[in-house]
């Protein structure tokens, strides 16, 4: 199969679907107007994320007709996927109640997992353990965290795009240097598709991505992430530590406005990411942060627990240390000030 045919055209169709998005949304006033939970001041075009589903849906179809992508994955990625993009699009259209939304993630979750077989075993500390019922549920908790978390991180303009090309690309290397080369293909050509987009979202964006494409972006994410658990746990853990930023920020700060009460299903711009761009004045300052955090931190990290052997325990705990020390000076969870 020709890949780099196949990457080109993954940039090409997300490029030219989010053009067609942004004038589709100009002409309808399909409109995010800033409000006083906004991170942004000045009305954008929103819904640009389908742009990634399609072009990385067409990819693994092309990929699936090829013979280089299981049907078990596929039917994965594509079930799961298609009705976490689904949801997200009605409700950037027309609300939907959180447990409706709930539900519905619940469900997506529980179809990934039965195509892909549930959580694998997983080797820690010299230990295996056998996933069975308990670890599947543990694990449908794991997606629907996930698909919530990006959502929730996608709030300053590129952020959830940089976030996604890191993840995807370092992966992608740790498969090539590690000889697992067939797993390369699903994480690349998702980076593709957010390359594309991110022509159009880069600060300052010219469109958002919109609930259909964070969610969509995060339950692949995490799929991809549980697919690398069968072939290695050290695979998975070098996810866990290549989404970080995400996973530490939008937990800190769920952590928090639970404790002190709110209601964490609720819109708000508490996350430590929104307080920096608001520090700053920035979008770019803090979404090309995140880039250097991934590329110049979690990376190595990530690479010492796959080829190194580094213990995967004390690695996520050296990854996520410094960015609970980011999340709380920046004040994640905290009210803001009038």
């Amino acid at each position: 199969m020709n890949y780099a045919g196949l990457m080109f055209m993954g940039v090409f169709v997300s490029f030219s679907l989010t053009y067609c998005l942004r004038r589709y949304a100009l002409h309808k006033s399909l409109m995010d107007i800033p409000n006083a939970r906004s991170s942004h001041s000045v009305p954008t075009p929103r819904g640009g994320g389908v742009a990634i589903v399609i072009s990385h849906l067409l990819a693994m179809v092309l990929m699936l007709w090829a013979g280089v992508l299981d049907t078990s994955m596929f039917m994965a990625m594509t079930g799961a996927g298609l009705l976490i993009a689904g949801i997200g699009f009605i409700d950037d259209h027309n609300h939907i109640a959180a447990r409706w939304r709930l539900l519905g993630h619940f469900t997506a979750a529980a179809w990934g997992l039965f195509w892909i077989g549930g959580l694998a075993p997983l080797s820690l500390a010299g230990f295996t353990l056998e996933a069975g019922l308990v670890g599947s549920i543990i694990a449908a908790f794991y997606l629907v965290w996930m698909l919530n978390l990006y959502n929730f991180m996608d709030g300053i303009d590129g952020i959830a795009s940089v976030q996604a090309l890191c993840a995807c690309g370092g992966a992608a290397l740790l498969y090539a240097i590690t000889g697992h080369t067939e797993l390369m293909w699903m994480p690349l050509t998702l980076a593709a598709a957010v390359a594309g987009f991110l022509f159009w979202n880069f600060p300052p964006a010219r469109i958002f991505m919109g609930d259909a494409g964070s969610g969509f972006l995060g339950v692949t994410l995490g799929l991809l992430s549980l697919q690398a658990a069968w072939t290695s746990s050290s695979l998975f853990y070098a996810w866990l530590i290549l989404l970080g930023v995400f996973v530490v920020d939008a937990t800190v700060t769920l952590i928090r406005r639970g404790v002190r009460g709110d209601k964490v299903h609720e819109a708000h711009r508490s996350h430590a990411y929104q307080f920096a761009s608001r520090l700053y004045n920035s979008h770019l300052r803090v979404t090309a942060a995140v880039g250097a955090i991934n590329l110049f931190w979690l990376m190595p990290i990530a690479f010492s627990v796959v080829v190194f052997g580094f213990n995967a325990i004390i690695g996520i705990f050296v990854a996520y240390a410094p960015l609970v020390f980011l999340a709380l000076r920046f004040r994640a969870g905290e009210l803001e000030l009038k």
